[in-house]
């Protein structure tokens, strides 16, 4: 069943991806070029853009030598923060949705940041790649199963290397667990959780000036993601956002290296959240045009997966309610468990009996040695320091002509959830299977994610 919001009725005349050709290794192009210093271009240079060419502008080893955005009040921006850091004026492209092509002709380009609206990421991807250069592409993305092998497809294709970017993954107190989880404190992982679960109510209304809350617009009205982001509320009810969650229990159960996603069934509440945020505003109220829109995706989208291995995950996407931020990891095994909400563990056999221990004790002894080797100089870096170490292992692989540790197979998997929920929450909750993206790699690939302190 096609999902009833596909990339080709959201927007038209993107660029899609043939028939693969026998597989290439991801790293095969770059085999006899290694590189000390990355030249790269960033696609999309607003608030999320800016907070990763900040990281960039931190380096030696990396080049902004040109910029893409529609908007150029936030490419001035961009401009400015380079000029001001002692870097060369990058060339700008600017003027449409398309020209990001130009900047993909550049022959002195090695590598593109795309942290563009979702609708874009995966046709700019491809094209990056189609072009000869290295992709670092922003979660989330794909809108339907199609665009997820459309990137898997460029990728064999060209075999040029694209490093998802999901930051979560390099969380400390998430890299301290999957230490213990590598180490058997917890024995057998059984079930897993996280989720988004994140007031975004101030994000995806705000009064078309500011980025935060100030008002009730969106679309055309409002301002950032306001201006995209809330539109995939309007129209699609699914899990839009489970890479936060997922991309940690990914690495903890060796996902699409050894296992694999089977299937998936998802289920969503009513929509209230947006809709009362609207009518209780100030500059809002029961009157504002806004107060008529009927937004289609449920206050809470609960999402179970299977895997062949037969570890359960449980994904919950919660953003249109008023809560504290949270993730609600679970790393559940045969000894015991972790969860983040109460930052308490429990491991049978230590401590008392049923009951919670603080995890402290275990954070520090099994604290990743990434961040003790990084962690300082990561602390200026967003998201706590996560960006520092995704951005890090994207220029430190493509240096050392390395696999990506979160690569396009990933991508494609976490990427695939939202559009396998959406199709769920149609059929009543009915299991949805998930393609194999690999194509049977999965079965002897070996894990390769933070296994030492390089990145």
């Amino acid at each position: 069943m096609t999902p009833p919001l596909s990339r080709r009725n959201f927007i038209r005349n993107t660029a899609t991806v043939g028939a693969a050709l026998p597989f290439v290794s991801p790293t095969m192009l770059f085999s006899d070029q290694k590189k000390s210093v990355i030249r790269m271009g960033f696609i999309g240079t607003g608030e999320r853009g800016r907070s990763q060419l900040n990281v960039a502008l931190l380096r030696d080893d990396v080049e902004v030598v040109a910029i893409c955005d529609v908007d150029n009040a936030v490419l001035q921006k961009a401009e400015d923060m380079i000029t001001k850091s002692g870097g060369k004026k990058p060339l700008r492209f600017d003027g449409d949705g398309e020209a990001y092509h130009k900047m993909l002709e550049m022959d002195n380009l090695d590598a593109v940041y795309i942290a563009t609206p979702w609708v874009w990421h995966v046709p700019m991807a491809v094209a990056a790649m189609k072009a000869g250069k290295a992709v670092a592409l922003e979660v989330s993305g794909a809108t339907d199963i199609e665009e997820c092998w459309d990137l898997v497809n460029a990728q064999e294709e060209t075999g040029v290397p694209l490093m998802f970017m999901e930051n979560v993954c390099y969380r400390r107190d998430v890299m301290a667990v999957l230490n213990m989880v590598r180490d058997d404190l917890f024995g057998e992982m059984i079930h897993l959780e996280g989720g988004y679960q994140h007031d975004l109510r101030a994000v995806k209304l705000n009064d078309g000036k500011s980025a935060y809350g100030q008002g009730v617009e969106f679309g055309e009205n409002g301002y950032s993601e306001s201006k995209w982001r809330t539109t995939h509320s309007v129209h699609r009810n699914a899990e839009l956002y489970p890479t936060h969650g997922l991309g940690p229990v990914a690495t903890a159960i060796n996902l699409n290296r050894g296992n694999r996603m089977a299937y998936l069934t998802s289920m969503s509440s009513k929509s209230r959240g947006l809709h009362d945020y609207i009518v209780n505003h100030p500059k809002g109220g029961k009157d504002h045009p806004n107060a008529k829109v009927d937004f289609k995706l449920g206050d809470v989208v609960t999402t179970m997966i299977r895997t062949v291995n037969g570890e359960t995950i449980n994904l919950t996407h919660d953003t249109n309610l008023p809560r504290p931020y949270s993730l609600g990891f679970r790393f559940q095994g045969t000894k015991g468990l972790w969860m983040d909400i109460n930052k308490s563990l429990y491991v049978e056999g230590q401590g008392r009996p049923h009951q919670w221990q603080s995890d402290k004790e275990m954070m520090e002894k099994y604290d990743h040695p990434l961040w003790k080797k990084y962690g300082e100089k990561a602390s200026g870096a967003g998201h706590g320091g996560m960006d520092f170490f995704v951005f890090h292992a994207f220029v430190e692989a493509l240096k050392r002509d390395a696999p990506m540790p979160i690569d396009v197979y990933d991508g494609a998997a976490w990427m695939a959830v939202t559009a396998l929920s959406e199709q769920s929450i149609l059929q009543g909750g009915e299991p949805v299977q998930f393609p194999d993206f690999t194509r049977g790699r999965w079965i002897n690939r070996k894990p390769i994610f933070a296994l030492d302190d390089s990145y």
